[in-house]
């Protein structure tokens, strides 16, 4: 979506007689990207829809807030991106354990998922991703799997180029170790 189109979408959501309609063409062109960013976070098809339809609610809620001091699409994957941390956050506390070990149940999950495709030696690498920190899983994530830029990466994250590009370096690092060790 061009610079133009979304100022347009924009004004169209941000008006009573239109938010509907343009809410729909939102959804549209953004839930797919969103649902694979926030499932690559949660592991879980389901857990998958629910946060992604919280995030849907609390975007229509607050478009209104919304000042354009960033793309949207940025604001929305930040939406996306706090509203599962919380979610991962809640769930490790419910269930007494670490957010680590929260992560390595979810990907030992995943061979049972009847939603997950992957084969064999992506499970692995998703074995390798849970074993980084939190921060280093998004960051890898959105750059391996999302192909986001860091710029892109920056505004949702709100942390700069710099620091992105050493996570993501170190968490390649520590993949690459991961895997040579199986």
């Amino acid at each position: 979506m061009n610079t133009q189109e979304e100022q347009e979408l924009l004004i169209a959501l941000q008006s009573e007689e239109h938010i509907n309609i343009a809410f729909g063409k939102l959804v549209a062109i953004y839930q797919q990207r969103l649902y694979w960013h926030i499932r690559n976070m949660v592991k879980n098809h389901d857990d998958t829809d629910d946060i992604l339809q919280n995030v849907f609610i609390k975007v229509y809620k607050n478009i209104k807030k919304f000042k354009g001091d960033s793309k949207l699409y940025s604001w929305l994957y930040r939406i996306a991106t706090n509203e599962s941390i919380t979610f991962l956050n809640q769930k490790a506390k419910k269930y007494n354990i670490s957010n680590e070990e929260l992560s390595l149940q979810l990907i030992q999950n995943l061979e049972a998922d009847v939603y997950y495709e992957g084969d064999q030696i992506q499970l692995e690498l998703q074995k390798a991703i849970a074993t980084l920190p939190q921060k280093q899983q998004q960051v890898f994530n959105m750059k391996y799997f999302q192909e986001l830029k860091y710029r892109e990466m920056s505004e949702i994250l709100e942390t700069s180029e710099g620091a992105l590009k050493a996570s993501y370096h170190l968490a390649s690092k520590k993949i690459e170790e991961f895997l040579k060790k199986d």
